[in-house]
């Protein structure tokens, strides 16, 4: 597996758990930390899609196409077990993991 791939799917993990926690009692209580979220979520979302189309332009089409159905079987797996109250920090964590794994795969892949 490389780092791209493994960044690729928790990027797109982190941008759908954002997404799904719509209710405020799945938001961070401090505005700071949900506005820290909504920002990591957005970046993780736009290195989620600079990630794939990487892929297919460097012709890693393999790679490519194991983050794009691996993101939607992921995500799939997180909404199929509805809201937990750990999401908000799991999904930072992965935005955080996955951002400095992409930046380590665009700079030394």
């Amino acid at each position: 597996m490389s780092a791209a791939l493994i960044a690729a799917l928790l990027c797109s993990v982190a941008a759908y758990i954002h997404t799904r926690s719509a209710h405020p009692s799945m938001r961070p209580e401090n505005p700071i930390a949900d506005l820290a979220w909504r920002g990591l979520a957005f970046a993780a979302l736009i290195a989620w899609g600079a990630l794939v189309v990487r892929g297919y332009v460097l012709g890693r089409w393999a790679d490519a196409t194991a983050a794009l159905l691996g993101s939607f079987a992921l995500n799939w797996y997180f909404g199929h077990r509805g809201p937990r109250p750990t999401w908000p920090g799991l999904s930072m964590l992965f935005a955080v993991v996955g951002l400095g794994l992409g930046a380590y795969a665009v700079l030394y892949e």
